[in-house]
């Protein structure tokens, strides 16, 4: 069996996913010990980032060259708005934060350039690129989420939750299908077009692990 394109992709990410799987936000989620201000900053960081990413998979929808990718990008769509951002709403109520102050909260200096990023990959790139573009957020807390769950749910509630979101069946599901697209996306492609395909996912897969670290130390614009 020849090897998958999204093999390869990992591979090249190797090393960004061992600090990924390192930071000391992933390992106090897993441990139950991240301090809960950090995670805070996550939960109306990623709140933002999640609008943006429903936004990139409507805008690929429509960019679709056919219908079965079409309703594959309008159901990540959906559930980025329905489950993953319940998650988060469920944070903040929680925390007594309500559904008005994360949409008004300002975008960190990360958060904002990952999205553009994002987001103009999806309107300028080719299909390729942007089926590339979002797999390392949709793999890497898939990934993430695994790994932790086989070492055990820590005893805050909040944390399992979260390890329990991103372990599920249906997380494991979307990331299945996004890998799929991926490769046969690459099919029959030239070497240049595999070559911005891989720039594409090895620039998310670094502003992967940079958001973590930007939630971890609370990284804010400096003036």
């Amino acid at each position: 069996m020849s090897e998958r394109f999204t093999d390869r992709l990992r591979a090249k990410a190797e090393g960004i996913m061992v600090a990924q799987h390192s930071h000391p936000f992933v390992t106090g989620i897993g441990d139950g010990t991240l301090d809960i201000e950090k995670f805070k900053v996550w939960v109306r960081q990623d709140y933002l980032y999640l609008i943006e990413f429903a936004r990139l998979f409507s805008l690929a929808s429509a960019r679709s060259p056919g219908l079965a990718e079409m309703t594959h990008f309008a159901s990540l769509a959906d559930f980025t708005l329905k489950n993953e951002m319940e998650l988060h709403r469920s944070y903040a109520r929680e925390f007594g934060i309500t559904e008005k102050e994360l949409e008004q909260e300002e975008k960190y200096p990360i958060c904002q350039a990952y999205t553009d990023f994002l987001v103009r990959t999806t309107s300028l790139g080719s299909f390729g690129e942007f089926a590339c573009v979002f797999l390392p957020c949709v793999w890497g807390y898939t990934e993430i989420g695994l790994r932790l769950a086989d070492k055990g749910l820590p005893s805050d509630g909040r944390y399992a939750n979260w390890i329990e979101m991103y372990s599920s069946k249906e997380q494991i599901e979307l990331n299945d299908h996004a890998r799929e697209l991926v490769d046969s996306a690459a099919l029959d492609q030239p070497d240049s077009e595999l070559a911005r395909m891989e720039r594409a996912y090895i620039t998310s897969a670094r502003y992967e692990f940079l958001f973590w670290e930007m939630c971890w130390s609370g990284q804010n614009w400096p003036v």
